[in-house]
């Protein structure tokens, strides 16, 4: 016997209730983007998500599988007819498969959805391990500590039978719960919080400020890479690339160096929430990467009288991490690398020496006040390009830059 499917556990949506089915077929439509181009389907039943492999390369599958927001584990698994001693060979055939670990002791976890099945999961534990102590040698049964479970799953129409848990990136679908714009720098810690606000279901669309001829192509096409990076987690993301040189050198000549960072992340924020409310389906919030403490404009005051101009949540994923953590999960989704590549974003040009680390409110608008932002604002709005950057890329997208 061939493993001929993978069963996939979806951990918290069985929390969601009346709206479980929601996130069910959320998740089975972008596991069926990610694995597009496989020779696989897709099945959704109460509880679990099966995956008919059709011969196709199940090892390529298991890794694209492992990146999916939604899964909290899967197996490899083997489909057998609901007959006991279709389930006694099949167990017997996943622990083989399993032997190439060291195996001398098993126990045997039977679990029966379909009520209809005569033999209950009491009665076919010790049926089916008896059978396998029957037909191995050097194998013992241990129920505490067992070197292999096998899971049996005794379904409608069949059942499913396991040996080992593959673990899933966990969370929710992404697409369940809602949209944001995600302010990308193209440091360390914006790819992050990206990561980590798709974890809990949201879509992102991201926003990157660049002020030509201050930052080059090299920045943008460095963010583009983050966002490509960022797009093997839900399938596409939008990114908008804001113009913002006449912004930055009109507050570098109108605002006090002291107070230039508070206002220049004022502005960013009004341009991002324009931009959100320009969206198909408006995005409901603004992720940023900030993390409390970390920077001037990352204090407490600061986020205060930055939050001022935007009626929009701001999500900050990070905000109680150190950089440290940050650093250990950007290595770990794959953008750690080109985060460091050293071409500067808008943030450390005009950096003033000493910036505000507790600005006033009151003084922010009253800098403000010194010019009338508001036609940068849509300027920068209204000249903004829109790209899309998918997974899978079409064919004029896979001319990859030199740079990466």
């Amino acid at each position: 016997m061939k493993y001929d499917h993978i069963l996939v556990r979806v951990g918290e949506l069985a929390l969601k209730g009346k709206n479980r089915s929601v996130f069910e077929k959320a998740l089975a439509s972008n596991i069926n983007v990610v694995l597009k181009g496989y020779d696989v389907k897709v099945h959704r039943m109460f509880g679990r998500i099966m995956i008919e492999l059709h011969d196709a390369r199940e090892e390529e599958i298991i890794e694209k599988l492992k990146d999916v927001f939604g899964i909290h584990s899967f197996s490899l698994a083997l489909k057998v007819e609901n007959e006991l001693e279709a389930i006694q060979k099949g167990a017997l055939a996943a622990l083989m498969d399993s032997r190439n670990q060291p195996v001398r002791t098993f126990k045997v976890t039977a679990k029966r959805p379909n009520k209809n099945f005569p033999i209950d999961s009491q009665s076919l534990n010790p049926l089916v391990g008896g059978y396998v102590l029957q037909n191995t040698e050097d194998i013992t049964v241990n129920v505490h500590k067992p070197d292999v479970e096998i899971r049996v799953e005794v379904r409608e129409t069949a059942t499913y039978i396991t040996c080992g848990n593959i673990p899933g990136a966990g969370g929710l679908p992404v697409g369940t719960g809602g949209k944001v714009m995600l302010m990308l720098s193209g440091g360390i810690d914006s790819p992050v919080a990206g990561y980590l606000t798709m974890k809990r279901g949201v879509k992102i669309n991201a926003i990157h400020f660049h002020s030509p001829p201050y930052t080059n192509e090299r920045a943008k096409e460095k963010v583009k890479e983050l966002v490509r990076i960022l797009t093997k987690y839900c399938g596409t993301i939008q990114l908008h690339l804001v113009p913002f040189t006449e912004m930055q050198t009109t507050i570098h000549e109108k605002v006090p160096g002291d107070y230039a960072m508070t206002i220049m992340r004022r502005m960013m924020m009004r341009i991002s929430e324009k931009i959100a409310d320009n969206q198909k389906q408006t995005a409901l919030a603004i992720a940023t990467g900030e993390s409390l403490g970390q920077v001037a404009s990352q204090t407490l005051h600061s986020m205060n009288a930055i939050n001022e101009v935007t009626n929009m949540p701001i999500i900050r994923p990070l905000v109680t991490m150190d950089k440290l953590e940050v650093i250990e999960i950007a290595k770990k989704i794959g953008t750690y690398e080109t985060s460091i590549l050293p071409y500067e974003d808008c943030c450390t040009i005009f950096l003033p020496p000493n910036s505000k680390t507790r600005p006033r409110r009151e003084l922010a608008n009253k800098f403000e006040g010194n010019f009338d932002f508001t036609s940068l604002v849509d300027k920068a709005v209204a000249e903004t390009e829109v790209v899309t950057i998918r997974n899978q890329p079409t064919k004029e997208e896979q001319a990859v830059d030199d740079l990466f």
